[in-house]
């Protein structure tokens, strides 16, 4: 087809101004105009607030889910800044609603990054019909409202206030999303897995939908990776050993933190969970590896110390080792190396050698004080290898 039949020139370009683009191709931004998407911005919105309280500028996160379809994420940090320059390097009120910064809250291991874009609050404020923003800082409590990402007043005095934080309030726009309806559960799951994973981290999650039936949770685990076990394996069936067991080492050559905790149950089932910087990696990755290359060097050595395997047999396998196992496999690190754009597997091969000995170590020196237990764990391995 020639040029003259099929005619291509500036007119065909479509420039579209503002929010335009993000309003248009919503799924770039939140990755889906379903619920999901609607998930993706309360955890947009929720990051920011999290990561006070890991900052250590706030003690708490409380979420809310308001009977009018909205959701209201509230921190009693400092309060974002209100001045256009912002302070200690952090945006103002408006450059945070209003201009995009792609990629993740710089931050390293001591920042969450609860959305897989990083797009910032500002796309959230252009997906929502509307927007309240409320800053208690320095004795002035303000106020600034938005309607689909245009600022309808300037950053406005409601009056003085002994309190701080910042609380945004959006409503999910019914014009672009096929449901502006959250799920409670999915987003209590969510809010629970990062508070076993971050010991300081206090986040409640209320629901005011349901006429007079309103719920709510807390979550606040000051056991870390151990509780986040105990939760796993509730349901799970009767323990072979009591203790969890667990530890966290912070290792200067992959310049951040191991936290493992695991424990055999009497099930067959086999539940490992691991992350990276607090988000889930569902494939797997370097971490996991390392983590099963320590186990079966533990126990394997146990066995052969006690003389439960001969010197002619073989290693036992990991599969066989991690029959009936629950674990919880968490790094954070200032430099991680995910394999793909969607971090659901962590590189990096540090890391797996730096994972592997530290719980072949910890494993291994615990299963020799606690002769009793261990004995328990060698039982069950051993046979459940004799049955075959």
């Amino acid at each position: 087809m020639s040029d003259a039949e099929n005619p291509y020139d500036a007119s065909h370009i479509q420039v579209l101004q503002g929010w335009e683009a993000v309003r248009m191709r919503p799924g770039m931004y939140v990755g889906s105009t379903s619920q999901r998407g609607v998930h993706r911005m309360v955890f947009e919105i929720a990051c920011r607030a999290v990561n006070e309280v890991l900052a250590g500028r706030a003690s708490a996160v409380d979420v809310t889910l308001t009977s009018d379809g909205g959701v209201r994420v509230a921190d009693d940090g400092p309060g974002v800044p209100v001045e256009a320059a912002g302070d200690n390097g952090r945006p103002g009120l408006e450059a945070l609603l209003t201009h995009m910064h792609p990629g993740a809250e710089p931050g390293g291991r001591h920042a969450v990054a609860m959305s897989l874009f990083g797009v910032g609050p500002c796309v959230i404020n252009a997906l929502s019909s509307r927007l309240t923003a409320e800053v208690r800082r320095e004795g002035v409590h303000w106020v600034q409202e938005y309607a689909r990402g245009v600022a309808l007043t300037a950053p406005t005095s409601a009056g003085p206030t002994t309190a701080s934080g910042t609380t945004i309030a959006f409503w999910p726009d019914t014009d672009i999303f096929e449901t502006a309806q959250c799920s409670f559960a999915v987003l209590a799951e969510r809010f629970r897995e990062l508070a076993f994973l971050n010991r300081g981290l206090d986040i409640s999650l209320t629901d005011e939908r349901p006429p007079g039936r309103s719920r709510s949770v807390r979550c606040s685990f000051p056991g870390g990776a151990r509780d986040f076990v105990d939760f796993l394996g509730a349901q799970a069936g009767a323990s072979v050993h009591p203790d969890v067991i667990g530890f966290e080492r912070e290792d200067p050559r992959i310049a951040g933190t191991i936290e493992v905790a695991l424990r055999w149950r009497g099930s067959h089932e086999e539940q490992l969970h691991s992350y990276a910087n607090s988000e889930p990696t569902p494939n797997g990755g370097t971490h996991m590896a390392g983590f099963r290359d320590g186990v079966a060097a533990a126990v394997n050595a146990h066995l052969r110390e006690r003389r439960l395997l001969t010197e002619a047999a073989p290693d036992l396998s990991v599969d066989r080792i991690g029959d009936g196992l629950t674990a919880v496999v968490s790094v954070k690190l200032d430099r991680p190396e995910f394999s793909g754009s969607t971090r659901g597997m962590l590189g990096g091969a540090a890391v797996r050698a730096s994972v592997s000995q530290a719980v072949r170590e910890y494993l291994g020196t615990w299963l020799e004080r606690h002769p009793e237990q261990a004995a328990a764990i060698a039982c069950r391995i051993t046979q459940d290898t004799r049955q075959d």
